[in-house]
């Protein structure tokens, strides 16, 4: 749950910053550097991984930092911003039902269908990214350059969030045992003890601490991200050391690709022209298409230690990294095409 940028956005609204000339459109289309940050992360972890009595130390840090990192959350999250949005109810009930159960039945109608696509671990892992809730930091990034609904985008996607805690686990747990998957349930428990509890408690102390937060934002930026490298470090260690790689050779990867981008294209076709079909305005729709076709990397990594063994994290989390890029470069073009037809800069950055 990226809560970062919440206040900045949700007070801005509508925002634009002057035209940078002379950048080639290709420069829109280069990788995220954190993701570029977390290949390196699996890449160290495929050479150098952590095993034996190091292996439990680093997780124990890696679950404090989780914990950690869902209390900033709490921190951060502007109770007002989001309660002055949430009377929009069809937008967010769109919003939300693509997330938690369009997307999901997306997952399983496709493992259903093509279960020889891929390893039984990673169709796991698919049925886990369906399952997430939408991502906060991009939704209002794009939604702000596409000059969409801005105060909608960042009430649904903070609820997407708060709902994924629950949701999530039961979702991805239902749709694994169909299709005869080993997923407990009794890792839920784990999930409102590492991550709900925290955030509760860092939002009831958000009166307290929320100055703090604001003023210390690129420093708390740079823990969101490092905890995601940690958790993704021990999780693909514990995966290289079950021998994860016998599993997924390049074809594998290249079929895994195919799949997410599949997903997130019926994804974005399903929310424009459901919004429209439904008669939302033009600055509903992008806020429906950004908030409802995004999944959550932050929320997915830590959730995905919470709820699978050791050896199955990496398998889960790949597809996430996956999709996680993609939605990002497909966005940032589709933003701007959006902004275009309203008359915006086809340059106009978040």
């Amino acid at each position: 749950m990226q809560f970062a940028w919440i206040d900045a956005v949700s007070q801005q609204g509508r925002r634009s910053a002057p035209p940078r000339l002379g950048i080639p459109t290709l420069r829109k289309l280069i990788p995220d550097p954190f993701i570029a940050v977390l290949l390196l992360t699996i890449v160290m972890a495929t050479v150098f991984p952590v095993g034996g009595a190091l292996a439990g130390l680093l997780g124990y840090v890696a679950t404090a930092a989780i914990m950690f990192l869902f209390f900033l959350h709490g921190v951060r999250l502007p109770r007002d911003n989001v309660l002055a949005a949430v009377l929009h109810w069809r937008l967010h009930l769109k919003i939300l039902a693509m997330t938690f159960v369009m997307f999901p039945l997306l997952g399983f109608g496709l493992a259903t269908a093509f279960p020889q696509l891929l390893p039984q671990p990673l169709w796991v892992g698919v049925l886990f990214l369906c399952a997430l809730p939408s991502t906060v930091q991009s939704s209002i990034a794009f939604t702000s350059m596409a000059r969409g609904n801005v105060a909608a985008t960042v009430a649904s996607a903070a609820a997407s969030n708060l709902l994924g805690i629950a949701l999530t686990p039961l979702i991805v747990g239902l749709l694994a045992h169909a299709q005869g998957a080993g997923v407990s349930f009794s890792g839920v428990w784990k999930i409102f003890l590492q991550l709900l509890a925290p955030f509760v408690i860092g939002h009831l102390l958000r009166p307290w601490l929320g100055s703090w937060a604001a003023r210390q934002k690129a420093i708390l930026s740079y823990i969101d991200r490092g905890t995601i490298v940690l958790a993704v470090y021990s999780a693909f260690s514990a995966a290289v050391i079950a021998g994860i790689w016998q599993h997924v050779p390049v074809p594998t990867l290249l079929v895994l690709t195919a799949l997410c981008a599949t997903l997130f294209t019926v994804a974005v076709l399903l929310t424009a022209f459901g919004a429209r079909l439904l008669g939302f305005s033009r600055e509903d729709e992008v806020a429906i298409v950004f908030c409802g076709s995004l999944k959550s990397l932050v929320s997915g990594v830590p959730m995905a230690r919470v709820l699978f063994p050791g050896p199955e994290v990496g398998a889960a989390v790949l597809p996430v990294m996956i999709f996680h890029q993609m939605q990002l470069m497909v966005c940032a073009w589709l933003a701007r095409r959006y902004a275009a037809r309203d008359g915006a800069p086809r340059n106009e950055e978040p």
